[in-house]
């Protein structure tokens, strides 16, 4: 099983608008052109997938990811509109992936930048664990650990305490699958339980510099998606860029 991700597109109703280094509409369809290449078996996308929160800019973003020719899912960013999402292309909470599942989460505050999961989806995300012991990878737009950056650690997931304690009881948490902050990343969270690897995403839009204090735009980076193999030895996963 094949899965890519691909996260924070930031598109625009006009496909030729601008962000601070390139055409997002272009660099995103640029990006999953590779997708193609590397024969996919699922496209993951988490969140972000707008930037001016316009019913065009999903169409635009839900034609793209159709081109692919494999399933698609995606979570909502704190820049999306999850209605206008959702008239495009239903929000799953579940994706069964055969030996694994996937199960996404919906950290999207209304109005805000950090994000939340809320008491009453942590009670859910128990409940789907306790229910199905299988390999499992998890979804979310924001980063539920801190990622080095002052800033974006301000707006990242607000009860990521609560979080971690909903899944120290359950060993079948593999991985964490994220947006959000523009760049690769790799974190591991040890419970009593086992470890849990923590796996950002470049952006397929603008990508931020790792480790500043202050908002800050990486101009030597490129746009990219990671690749997820899961069989049954694990999990095997590495980014993958394009020329912008």
């Amino acid at each position: 099983m094949r899965l890519v991700q691909v996260t924070d597109c930031h598109l625009h109703a006009d496909p030729a608008a601008r962000s601070r280094t390139g055409v997002p509409h272009r660099q995103l369809h640029a990006v999953l052109e590779r997708a193609r290449s590397l024969r996919p078996d699922l496209l993951l996308v988490t969140g972000d997938i707008s930037e001016d929160e316009s019913p065009a800019s999903y169409r635009h973003a839900a034609e793209a990811f159709s081109a692919l020719e494999c399933p698609w899912f995606w979570l909502p960013g704190n820049h999306d509109r999850p209605r206008y999402m959702a008239e495009e292309r239903e929000l799953l909470d579940e994706v069964d992936l055969g030996e694994w599942r996937l199960l996404l989460l919906d950290s999207h505050v209304n109005g805000q930048a950090h994000g939340e999961l809320g008491q009453a989806q942590l009670q859910a995300l128990a409940l789907a664990l306790e229910e199905d012991d299988r390999p499992t990878l998890l979804a979310l737009h924001h980063p539920p650990v801190e990622v080095g950056s002052a800033w974006m650690d301000a707006i990242g997931l607000t009860d990521r305490e609560a979080f971690w304690q909903t899944l120290a009881a359950y060993a079948q948490v593999r991985a964490i699958l994220f947006g959000h902050i523009h760049q690769a990343f790799t974190a591991r969270h040890a419970s009593r339980q086992g470890e849990i690897v923590i796996y950002g995403c470049p952006a397929t839009a603008d990508q931020f510099l790792a480790g500043s204090p202050e908002f800050a735009i990486d101009e030597a980076s490129r746009p990219g998606l990671r690749v997820v193999d899961l069989d049954a030895s694990g999990i095997h996963t590495w980014i993958e860029r394009i020329d912008s």
